[in-house]
């Protein structure tokens, strides 16, 4: 296990092909509704005692080659969400030599690549970089939504020469989060970035309070919200964020800080998609509270984490099932150590947004000269 970084080199068609559909039901908890989930199955699995998602590791020193040869020139289109931040410098923190960040539109003629972040161009705050593109510039889409709330995708078709998602199918995969194994080979590397996690003490498994939500987007629309509506009427859950409570003062307004108080959070995405696991469960993994989840299937959430390690609305047939186990719990710390004895094998890193996903496009696109291959099948990919 390394870090989720990095370019597959497959034919564009290859890796679309090998997409499997799998039937999932998200609705014996929250809806009778079942719908399609793809779950990628390119090898990517690491046997550990558990199964893991094997990703190669972004820290890796790259073997030497001549900066002048290789060097790129990487242009960031917009700054994601109109909020600018401080381009970093690839070599002095991932180790990626050869880059050349900027956000000087007058430099696109020369530019080997162009990130364009898909909210901003979608909804109009951008316009797409002019026609025709300098020959071999690869134009690549960054896109970290879930489907459900990505819109207008069938207007880039033919567009983009790369990808970059959570997805792991992606050509330029990082994840919100993944897990590091102590001891790895990448060990001063990843003291900079990754936080260790603790195996559970007594005080961890007896914290005071049983299950926090943090929230902001708040739609009765939401499976989401149809199953806290169900399950405070079996369990209290302390629901903080711009729908509940405002974050406590003596958290400081951390997240982490606040759900460390917690034995159970509720990682509940806003929707339900192949690979869509966002910063919701990684904080509660940093935190040391046992995530209850709501995503993709539990067999998606085991190439990110060992099988203990989360609880899945899925493995009860009701709500009240999921509550009476909670409780059962709480009240058997011996049992509740079960899902978290696996936290001392392993770091956990978070990339930093944006700085860590423009490096490793840049290390792609330095690996990929001369190739500009143009993705047809943006929408039918990203909705699969």
């Amino acid at each position: 296990m390394g870090a989720g970084a990095d370019w597959r080199a497959a034919p564009r068609e290859d890796r679309r092909s090998g997409l499997s559909q799998q039937r999932k039901c998200v609705g014996p908890v929250l809806r009778k509704t079942c719908f399609s989930v793809c779950v990628a199955t390119a090898g990517f699995v690491l046997l550990l005692g558990v199964s893991l998602l094997y990703l190669p590791d972004p820290y890796k020193p790259e073997q030497f080659v001549p900066e002048e040869k290789h060097a790129v020139t990487l242009l960031i289109w917009t700054h994601p969400f109109g909020r600018y931040r401080k381009l970093p410098n690839c070599s002095a923190l991932y180790q990626i030599g050869g880059c050349t960040l900027t956000d000087d539109v007058h430099v696109y003629p020369q530019a080997d690549a162009v990130v364009i972040h898909h909210r901003d161009v979608a909804t109009g705050t951008a316009d797409l970089p002019p026609e025709p593109r300098p020959l071999e510039q690869k134009w690549v889409w960054m896109n970290y939504e879930s489907p459900s709330h990505t819109s207008g995708l069938w207007r880039f078709e033919g567009v983009y020469n790369l990808t970059m998602t959570y997805r792991t199918d992606s050509d330029i995969f990082l994840p919100y989060g993944y897990l590091l194994p102590r001891g790895s080979k990448t060990e001063g590397l990843k003291d900079r970035f990754a936080h260790p996690l603790l195996a559970p003490s007594r005080s961890h498994l007896l914290r005071p309070r049983l299950v926090a939500w943090v929230v902001s987007n708040w739609s009765e629309s939401h499976a989401r919200v149809a199953l806290y509506h169900q399950l405070r009427r079996y369990i209290r859950v302390d629901v903080f964020g711009r729908a509940g409570r405002p974050l406590p003062e003596d958290s400081g307004g951390s997240v982490v800080r606040l759900v460390g108080r917690y034995q159970f959070y509720l990682a509940l995405e806003n929707s339900q998609h192949t690979d869509y696991i966002t910063e919701k469960l990684w904080n509660a993994v940093r935190a040391g509270a046992v995530p209850v989840v709501l995503g993709p299937s539990r067999q998606n959430y085991e190439r990110f984490l060992p099988p203990e390690a989360f609880i899945h609305v899925d493995d009860f047939p009701t709500v009240r099932g999921l509550a009476r186990y909670l409780l059962m719990l709480r009240r058997n710390p011996a049992r509740l150590r079960r899902h978290l004895d696996w936290r001392g094998d392993y770091s956990l890193h978070q990339p930093a947004f944006w700085a860590e996903h423009y490096c490793t496009v840049c290390r792609a696109v330095r690996r990929t000269r001369g190739r500009a291959d143009s993705v047809q099948d943006l929408t039918r990919w990203f909705h699969s």
